[in-house]
């Protein structure tokens, strides 16, 4: 999947540029709305990731030209303007959603995904062994026993499974999962692993979520 990211604040597309690469997406990124919609109109792209404020040309702008030709492609605005007004115009203008600065970046995942996955027509399945995992439902099974998690081991378990085969260094789970960007103790983690194994009924020949002594975990296919 490829998404265009058209932004003029340097610090917010490439930090999106990264994020997003290290979820399996190709970015592009335009830093103004003339470029921006020159590359969305090559039609490359599978969801547009717009500001509203832009030199050149606007977001609203930029939207009604590429709506001309794509009507169908997902379009989600990134904006600072937040008055419920400017949320229904900027919908009405073609955005399919509309998120406001500042924002974690896994609501905009999400959000992405919804978008994406209205588009597949298919429902999101993650698997790890015998675990299935469906975030759009919050359900997950051991094959087809229901196992019952809270919100947080939830989110660890995706996290870890959207990033399989992975070593996913402690830091990063913390401000992943919990939405901490400052030195904190991430022995909590450790917690929540053992709750997690437990809980998915994981034996010891089961290695499916790897402890990587001083680093962090890896959800790994054996």
């Amino acid at each position: 999947m490829r998404i265009l990211v058209v932004e003029d604040e340097s610090g917010i597309s490439n930090f999106l540029k990264q994020g997003l690469e290290e979820e399996s997406f190709a970015v592009d990124v335009a830093d103004n709305g003339k470029d921006g919609l020159n590359l969305a109109l090559s039609g490359n792209y599978d969801l547009l990731l717009l500001d509203w404020m832009l030199p050149g040309i606007s977001g609203i702008e930029l939207t009604r030209q590429f709506r001309r030709d794509f009507p169908q492609t997902p379009i989600i605005f990134l904006t600072a303007k937040d008055t419920l007004d400017e949320t229904v115009f900027g919908l009405q203008s073609g955005a399919n959603d509309y998120i406001k600065k500042p924002f974690h970046f896994e609501e905009l995942l999400v959000r992405i995904r919804v978008q994406l996955r209205g588009k597949e027509g298919i429902e999101e399945k993650l698997t790890l062994g015998p675990i299935s995992i469906f975030p759009d439902r919050h359900v997950v099974l051991r094959e087809e026993e229901e196992i019952s998690l809270t919100q947080k081991e939830f989110a660890l378990l995706e996290y870890l499974v959207r990033n399989k085969n992975k070593v996913c260094r402690r830091t990063r789970i913390i401000e992943s999962v919990w939405d901490i960007h400052f030195d904190y103790n991430t022995g909590v983690i450790d917690v929540f692993i053992n709750s997690l194994r437990k809980k998915l009924q994981l034996k010891k020949e089961e290695d499916y979520i790897q402890t990587i002594r001083g680093v962090g975990y890896m959800a790994k296919e054996l």
